[in-house]
């Protein structure tokens, strides 16, 4: 019997470390053998901290939501071979993990990721053996071709063609890369791979490397994820140890060597060539392309670049045969997708489906809809660089091609989920303000033409819109998009082109009513107290924190307009529905 606590970044953020400390310290006094191990995330972030216990059968009962109070409840429970029922998993929430096809997450939140005999258990390390001593470069080359894996970072590129061009490369050092700079604001899923699954990825990228004839690798990792950091750090120790990474691995000719370089965080060093500069010491910028990094990449030596996702699919196509990867999803986007629901959705997480769901069986099917009753509004995909796919288009078929038709693009897999009190100017004013900061600088159009177009939709959304605006950002948008260099400013304005084409009603309003239909925007709304309502509870006044409401109790309160901030405060205090916004 063990017990295993979900420590990825979420569990630990939602307090899985003191739970952890708690359930050692209580198993301690009480005298019991109940080893505590760890695991990473399994992708219900929502449901944090949870634990899982595995009796002497091999069977698993899932506590969610566990305090330091009432691990010791389950510790009690188990002790006496029973089971702490009020803390268990629903049926429902259950449910969400059989509706996935985990592949690239098929081992987080069930391994130990910082132990490496745990992954062997799981049938690690198989697939670079099958490789190694069964299989030739093309023979490798072929299985990823015949699995239709595409690049997984964003561009959908084919991964069999990059390796092949790298392969082929004139010179004899060669470098594997990762990229793990997952930059999009609400995307998680690379860290999340890398905290719970480390050696999938350290496995995909051998195998890759194996294929392309490289002896050398480097995992670019972005600073801000401290613990994905550490245990890939770890991972690369105990596959050292083991003889999977280093010279003459399992006996042969094949060497190849791991190492991590701490990106600073810049958003556009998830393109590939700035991501080289970055690893050479220079500023991350991109460069001109050709020539390709598979024939001069880093130190102008032919390099392969896939993402996290893309390597932890290697090992499991090798072992599964690229037929049952390729025969998942539509005919030009196969196998599965991880994506990161975030946003106004109320079981927001990490999950991977089969490529050829829609859009709907996820924002339902598996995140349980939106939060409060809220209807749906859209949900922005691909991130900063990506674009709003409204309601009415729910039913969108999620491979490649059918996103890129509704102006929008599958990314990274972030999916940010908005409902009806979501201003999409002001919305894509937020995803603008990124991509403005982010910028490298070195074209003009994206350097200046961001700037520009920020500027105008923070007039917007002040009030200050004026005609002619709408047309002036499309105009300012499509420049950008022909005239950058790399793929941040080729799609920055992706989030202001499809929320003008979905909701120009939104910006018309804005500009010339001077209203925002969401009533999110301060400058355009007002906040009033309805006399038939209010009963004089005395609750918002005492809640305002400017002192802009007055009255006396039990008699209608009044909002001095003048001193109010518009900050919500009595919207939320008031239990009547007072308060309304205009």
């Amino acid at each position: 019997m063990k017990m295993i606590v979900g420590k990825g970044s979420c569990g630990i953020a939602a307090g899985a470390n003191k739970v952890s400390a708690a359930a050692e310290e209580y198993i301690a006094e009480k005298g019991i053998t109940l080893p505590v191990s760890v695991a990473g995330c399994i992708g219900m972030c929502y449901l944090e901290p949870i634990v899982d216990v595995i009796d002497d059968n091999g069977e698993k009962t899932t506590y969610i939501k566990v305090t330091t109070e009432t691990i010791k409840e389950i510790i009690d429970a188990v002790c006496n071979g029973k089971k702490a029922e009020q803390y268990i998993i629903s049926p429902e929430d259950k449910a969400i993990l059989d509706k996935q096809t985990r592949i690239a997450l098929r081992n987080c939140g069930i391994i130990d990721p910082e132990n490496i005999e745990e992954y062997i258990s799981s049938g690690g390390y198989k697939a670079l053996e099958k490789c190694i001593k069964s299989m030739t470069q093309d023979e490798v080359i072929e299985e990823i071709k015949v699995s239709g894996l595409a690049g997984r970072g964003g561009a959908g590129f084919p991964t069999w063609f990059k390796w092949t061009a790298a392969k082929n490369a004139q010179g004899t050092k060669k470098y594997t890369i990762c990229n793990a700079d997952e930059g999009d604001p609400g995307a998680f899923m690379d860290r999340a791979v890398i905290e719970g699954d480390p050696h999938a990825v350290i496995e995909g990228m051998l195998i890759g490397a194996y294929a392309m004839g490289s002896d050398d690798g480097i995992v670019y990792v972005r600073a801000e994820y401290p613990l994905a950091i550490v245990r890939l750090n770890n991972a690369i120790e105990q596959a050292r140890a083991k003889g999977f990474l280093g010279k003459n691995i399992m006996g042969s000719n094949f060497s190849f060597d791991l190492r991590i370089k701490a990106g600073a965080g810049a958003f556009v060093c998830g393109e590939e060539t700035a991501l080289i500069a970055s690893l050479e010491g220079e500023r991350g910028m991109p460069r001109l392309k050709p020539p390709f990094p598979a024939q001069k990449g880093f130190w102008q030596k032919p390099s392969n670049i896939n993402n996290v996702e893309t390597y932890a699919n290697v090992p499991w196509i090798l072992t599964n045969g690229g037929d049952k990867f390729c025969a998942m999803g539509t005919e030009n986007s196969k196998g599965t997708k991880v994506f990161a629901l975030t946003g106004k959705i109320k079981k927001g997480g990490l999950v991977e489906i089969p490529m050829g769901a829609k859009v709907g069986d996820i924002i339902y099917g598996v995140g349980g809809g939106i939060k409060d009753g809220k209807a749906f509004k859209a949900v922005q995909m691909g991130g900063p660089s990506g674009g709003c796919v409204p309601a009415e288009l729910i039913d969108t078929i999620i491979d490649y091609k059918s996103l890129a038709a509704t102006g929008a693009i599958m990314g990274s897999g972030g999916m940010v989920v908005m409902d009806e009190t979501t201003c999409m100017v002001d919305m894509a004013r937020f995803f603008l303000d990124f991509t403005c900061k982010e910028s490298c600088g070195k074209c003009i159009h994206c350097r200046v033409g961001t700037k520009r177009m920020l500027e105008i939709l923070t007039r917007i959304t002040e009030g200050k819109g004026k005609d002619g605006d709408i047309e002036l950002l499309e105009n300012l948008a499509n420049q950008i998009k022909a005239s950058s260099l790399c793929g941040l400013g080729q799609t920055a304005p992706n989030p202001v082109l499809t929320t003008i084409r979905y909701f120009r009603n939104e910006y018309e309003d804005h500009i010339y009513n001077k209203k925002c239909t969401a009533k999110q925007c301060k400058a355009l709304i007002s906040y009033e107290i309805d006399a038939e309502k209010c009963i004089g509870c005395t609750m918002c006044a005492r809640n305002c924190p400017v002192g802009a409401i007055t009255g006396k109790v039990k008699e209608t309160h009044v909002i001095d307009k003048e001193l109010c901030i518009k900050c919500g405060k009595c919207v939320t205090s008031c239990k009547f529905g007072a308060v309304k916004i205009y």
